[in-house]
């Protein structure tokens, strides 16, 4: 049982989390990917997907890196993989992750038992090569486009379900209503939160709040960080309706969106499925680079696409809303009973 125990600061300092995070996601998704057999059936659909977008794109070693790391049967696994900064976004994540303290690394390696399943990794890190990192920083970059990024919007919109029916009871029965609205696998007996978990531990907040994240791929319990100099957080699993579906289970049609964005805008919406440079675009399409790019605009000025640089190039790739347009799933809002 973990115990966190509040203060009058603590209560006013609860957030939830305005969207998934992109790290925690990553990690708790190859918790349902990588043990043999059928796994949880809500995920049967995605994880088949997964598994041969891995295999398809030679990513089962940048998976299994991570997964090595972070085992779905460990009681512990590193903080250092899901750092504060994700709330802003992967690349925000990726590029905390990139700089831990070496003491920090060093100490959780060891505290994970990382040395003996990972020793020439551990090694370095711990003799001070930043290699690892690097590589740890792209396999979590290439494995999210790979599985998590395709499937954002439907993540997303099981997330902002869950937040607004949390929203409604905020307004109607405060933070005291929030925290007491997770039952059974948290329960608020106030002024202590407690929470099904593995170890039996006592986190005091001491008037640094805490950050509720709800996530589409944790089952069963909640998770937080084992570190109690760390930002207080407490990532939960939500409610899954029946009908959510990955997007390979939905037809692409970008033909039939021709008439309402123009036939190479619409091939242009249709090729930001996966992200790509502005010539990436323009050879894929056969079509020049300022085409490409005044279209890109087109889109992104209708938050559509969104683009970001990433050394000398710029990445554009679809936002949710462009997503939910391209496969026509856009999930609808469901009221909690």
């Amino acid at each position: 049982m973990l115990r966190l125990h509040f203060d009058d600061r603590d209560i006013a300092r609860v957030q939830i989390a305005a969207e998934p995070d992109p790290l925690w996601e990553t990690v708790l998704a190859l918790h349902q990917l990588v043990p043999p057999g059928p796994g949880v059936p809500v995920f049967g659909a995605w994880r088949a997907r997964a598994r041969r977008e891995l295999d398809e794109r030679g990513l089962t070693r940048a998976a299994r890196l991570i997964s090595t790391l972070a085992p779905a049967d460990a009681r512990y696994f590193p903080d250092f993989l899901t750092p504060d900064a994700a709330r802003d976004g992967l690349a925000a994540g990726l590029a905390a992750l990139r700089d831990t303290p070496r003491v920090r690394l060093t100490a959780e390696c060891a505290r994970a038992g990382l040395p003996a399943r990972l020793p020439r990794w551990t090694a370095a890190l711990a003799g001070g090569d930043r290699q690892p990192l690097d590589e740890l920083a792209a396999a979590f970059g290439q494995v999210h486009r790979a599985v998590i990024a395709p499937d954002w919007t439907g993540a997303a919109a099981t997330v902002d379900c869950d937040r607004g029916g949390r929203t409604r009871i905020l307004c109607r029965d405060g933070v005291d209503g929030i925290l007491g609205s997770f039952r059974p696998a948290i329960r608020w007996e106030p002024p202590v939160l407690h929470v099904d978990y593995p170890r039996d531990r006592d986190l005091r907040l001491g008037g640094r709040g805490l950050r509720l994240i709800p996530s589409h791929f944790c089952w069963r319990r909640p998770i937080a960080l084992a570190d109690p100099g760390l930002p207080p957080v407490l990532v939960y699993p939500v409610q899954h309706v029946t009908d959510w579906a990955p997007a390979t289970t939905r037809n692409c049609r970008p033909q039939a969106l021709s008439a309402l964005l123009g036939r190479t805008r619409a091939r242009i919406l249709a090729a930001l499925d996966a992200p790509a440079t502005t010539g990436e675009l323009a050879r894929r399409l056969r079509v020049s680079a300022p085409s490409a790019s005044e279209h890109v605009s087109a889109l992104r000025e209708a938050n559509l696409a969104r683009s970001r640089r990433d050394g000398g190039s710029v990445i554009h790739a679809l936002t949710p809303l462009g997503t939910a347009l391209l496969h026509g799933d856009l999930a609808p809002v469901r009221l909690p009973h």
